[in-house]
């Protein structure tokens, strides 16, 4: 049962074995997760990167156990979690939306910290898409309080 539940949550119910672009379609249900959570009041979006942060690691960690490979490409739980934290706190107008899933996907792909990737477990499979969530974000307010998003 654990076994199973790390594989669903690791690749979002399967959407991780997409053939094409695994990391975006992770990174697109991000947003679909951000926006609806946000419907639900400001604050359900930090509860969900928490609660999905914290599942994210445990699940990665199995998954890669169990795989015996480094950061496998079809855990995408990663790739939703930083999409999260790229967007938190912000309004999800489509300008936004958009704007944070080109941004965090350029970032994420071209990994300018990949240092990251060696730390243990599930935060070596984690941690690059959190440095990635955290630079969108400052990137995204600074859009924002230029009054370009």
């Amino acid at each position: 049962m654990r076994s199973s539940l790390a594989w669903v949550l690791a690749t979002l119910c399967g959407l991780g074995r997409v053939p094409l672009a695994p990391g975006t379609a992770g990174s697109i249900a991000g947003l679909a997760v951000y926006w609806s959570a946000w419907r639900a009041g400001s604050w359900a979006p930090f509860l969900l990167f928490a609660l999905f942060l914290a599942g994210g690691l445990w699940a990665a960690s199995v998954v890669e156990q169990e795989g015996g490979r480094k950061d496998p490409p079809e855990v995408v739980v990663d790739e939703l979690t930083g999409q999260l934290l790229c967007l938190l706190g912000a309004e999800p107008t489509p300008a936004l939306l958009a704007a944070g899933l080109v941004v965090f996907r350029a970032l994420d792909i071209a990994k300018p910290w990949r240092g990251l990737e060696s730390l243990p477990g599930g935060w070596g499979v984690m941690a690059d898409d959190l440095a990635a969530g955290v630079a969108g974000w400052v990137i995204l307010a600074v859009g924002r309080s230029a009054g370009l998003l």
